[in-house]
């Protein structure tokens, strides 16, 4: 096969980019998409293009500046991409032998490097139990060498993954759990490996008692407890999986996507009890799930938790301002919950008109409502009678407004 075929090869020459990543990036995404677009017509020859891809990636990148992430997560997409592509072609064991000699030199000569990442799939890679056999031989011995470093007390060495990967597809669990014992560490993406063959032997307490044993210091916990869960949600035993790992195991970047994440995991769970567990969960940042309950609505919770404990002034007057129509009792809730919390010294950076629009909100929520607008000013003038950390600034911004009986 002649390699001008491939657009790609050219642009992927040994530093043949600079510090920027958006060039890579975008020249990544053209070479999966002139490799995905062969696969439909032709699996061997777009094969053939994913293991060219991947001998040239690392090379290409070594000037690029890989700081951010953005050009790491490109390459691990891509490899993941390519690699079900790889193995799905149907070729002699003595074709796919080469690809993956020639995928091992790359691996070998990845010095920055970004495809370690193909070793989590070289047992995938070797297809057959047969190859996957022939490899754990080839790396086996070097694993070991390099756990039992006497002089450094361990070793490194790039193809260890590689060798768990293909240790599991070659069937070996047993050889794989005893290799696993020489490692000089616990250290959770070499154990995992391990949690994967006793589950294949139908071990599932076993193997849960040894991914229990995995967790550290700095061991991925929420990963952990995935696992943990899977396993029990296996055995149908549902409730002891939600109460023991469901929390730490979907922790997200935000409140509402935790929330959101249990809920789906647990489908015939009640979604306020999901809900209400959470804000136990985490004693003392309860008025950071109102927003949850509010999206959810939960509106009783949601005031209670606003009611009880500090929460962002802004996001409550964010809510007064957006259900002072749909829901009136809720937005008054919020808005004197903001006027409170403000008074109380909460809030960053605070400003009169802040404090105005939560005013504002407030009376148009009483008056929607039918409540009296002079009642709801004189529960405003209560809140404004104490000595509080930011009494005499809301004092200040309100002031024009409650005495002239106007906004």
């Amino acid at each position: 096969m002649s390699l001008t075929i491939w657009q790609f090869s050219t642009r992927f020459r040994k530093h043949a980019f600079g510090w920027r990543s958006q060039v890579p990036i975008q020249r990544i995404k053209e070479a999966l998409t002139e490799i995905r677009k062969v696969a439909r017509t032709d699996p061997i020859l777009a094969a053939q293009g994913a293991v060219l891809f991947l001998e040239k990636i690392s090379p290409s990148l070594e000037h690029v500046d890989s700081s951010s992430g953005a050009i790491g997560s490109t390459v691990n997409h891509a490899i993941t991409t390519l690699v079900p592509i790889i193995s799905q072609a149907i070729v002699s064991t003595k074709e796919r032998q080469s690809w993956l000699e020639r995928l091992w030199k790359a691996l070998q000569n990845d010095n920055m490097p970004y495809i370690e990442y193909l070793g989590d799939f070289w047992g995938e890679l070797c297809v057959t139990p047969e190859i996957a056999f022939y490899w754990s031989d080839q790396l086996i011995e070097t694993v070991i060498m390099a756990w039992t470093d006497k002089e450094t007390g361990h070793g490194f060495f790039k193809g260890t993954t590689a060798c768990l990967s293909a240790l599991l597809s070659a069937q070996r669990y047993q050889e794989l759990l005893t290799l696993l014992e020489k490692a000089p560490f616990k250290w959770w993406y070499d154990r995992h490996w391990g949690v994967k063959a006793l589950v294949a032997l139908g071990k599932l307490e076993e193997t849960l008692q040894y991914a229990e044993n995995s967790k550290g210091l700095n061991e991925p916990r929420a990963e952990i407890a995935k696992t943990c869960e899977d396993i029990l949600l296996s055995l149908e035993l549902v409730e002891e999986a939600y109460k023991t790992y469901a929390l730490e195991a979907h922790q997200c970047m935000t409140h509402l996507n935790t929330f959101r994440a249990i809920a789906k995991k647990y489908p015939d769970k009640s979604a306020l009890v999901i809900l209400q567990d959470l804000i136990k969960s985490q004693p003392g940042s309860e008025g950071k799930w109102f927003a949850t309950a509010k999206t959810a609505q939960f509106f009783d919770l949601a005031i209670e938790l606003i009611s009880h404990h500090p929460a962002d002034p802004k996001t409550l007057t964010r809510a007064a301002k957006d259900f002072s129509e749909k829901n009136p009792p809720f937005a008054i809730a919020s808005g004197m919950a903001s006027l409170h919390w403000i008074i109380e010294g909460y809030g960053y950076e605070i400003s009169n008109m802040d404090i105005i629009t939560a005013y504002s909100a407030i009376l148009k929520a009483t008056e929607i409502s039918g409540q009296s607008i002079a009642t709801m000013k004189t529960k405003i003038d209560e809140l404004l009678s104490g000595e509080k950390p930011n009494t005499q600034l809301v004092k200040k911004a309100l002031m024009p407004y409650l005495k002239e009986g106007e906004l």
